[in-house]
């Protein structure tokens, strides 16, 4: 029987997995020293950008709305400084870092603090910040490249250091039903830096998975072609079948079940849940190239847990013997 590690791994290299896997690597360990002194989501980044908990309504830490450190594009070699890194006991930090780690789980791996789009986001604000791609698109590339450099600066320390069994970069691009940008706009700035990036690591023969929330499919075609294996948390507001169709199991598609239609029906039954798990696996799951992650999981009403509770229960019956 293959391990989890070895079963996912199995997947994201294109291969049919023994059973049918499911993904537990979004906790995998980052280096500390990206956070500078943020403590659980709250505090400063390397960069100066302050983060906080406060109004978030997805458990996740969010760039302060008052306290954006860039205002003008044309102003960031002034203004973003990435520390200097040299001095940094790589295995100490890695060791304490893993710690808590299962290495009976695959361990995704990456260099940088954030996405080059979320980057900018995170510097300037929305607001700002897309209207610099708009208006100012050469110094947002400038930007980018320069963000790469410093990334890739240390990325053989890292690897050296973490020792990752596939690497995770996470860009996100878009929102539950559009994206944030054209895909013009992206093949244009981003999709260049993101091949850059991965390809460091393509190169020294790691798999790489992509993190994307929301309606990303637009981009997808080319992200397969930088050398991208899969994509995670693949929303249903997306093409997944039509994807699933094209690549077959060359791109992992790495979630597809939606739990939030659910959280507000009082009266789906447990056969409704049950069910709904059996047609995503039955639609994706064919011959590999799928894996599970359920999405929208942060309510915790006594109704909704037991609702997750049978939905994983059903893909635990289904996954063990659905290659056999």
């Amino acid at each position: 029987m293959l391990t989890e590690k070895e079963n996912f791994l199995r997947a994201l290299g294109g291969e049919v997995p023994a059973y049918i896997p499911r993904y537990n690597s979004m906790l995998s360990p980052r280096p500390a020293i990206f956070a500078g002194d943020r403590i659980k989501g709250v505090g400063r980044d390397i960069f100066g950008v302050e983060w906080s908990m406060e109004g978030s309504a997805v458990e996740a830490a969010m760039p302060k709305m008052d306290k954006f450190i860039l205002e003008d594009i044309r102003d960031w070699r002034d203004v973003i400084k990435f520390p200097d890194f040299s001095g940094v006991d790589w295995a100490s930090m890695a060791k304490n870092d893993k710690k808590d780690f299962d290495p009976a789980n695959a361990m995704g791996g990456g260099t940088s603090v954030q996405g080059f789009f979320q980057s900018l986001m995170a510097f300037m604000g929305f607001t700002n910040g897309l209207i610099a791609i708009y208006e100012e698109p050469e110094e947002v590339k400038a930007l980018n490249e320069y963000l790469c450099d410093c990334y890739l600066s240390y990325a053989d320390a890292y690897l050296k250091a973490y020792q990752p069994d596939y690497i995770n970069f996470g860009d996100d691009i878009a929102h539950e039903r559009a994206p944030f940008i054209s895909l013009e706009a992206f093949q244009d700035i981003y999709a260049p830096v993101w091949r850059r990036y991965i390809s460091f690591f393509k190169e020294r023969g790691y798999l790489a998975m992509h993190h994307n929330c929301g309606k990303f499919d637009l981009f997808v075609d080319d992200v397969v072609d930088m050398g991208f294996n899969g994509w995670e948390p693949a929303q249903p507001s997306n093409d997944l079948a039509g994807i699933k169709e094209k690549y077959g199991n060359q791109f992992l598609i790495t979630g597809s079940f939606e739990t939030r239609p659910f959280i507000p029906l009082l009266d789906v039954t447990e056969e409704q849940c049950r069910q709904a798990i059996r047609d995503v696996v039955n639609k994706l799951a064919v011959g590999g190239g799928y894996c599970f992650i359920t999405i929208g999981y942060l309510d915790k009403t006594p109704i909704f847990v037991k609702r997750m509770e049978w939905i994983n229960d059903e893909f635990e019956k289904l996954r063990m013997t659905f290659y056999k």
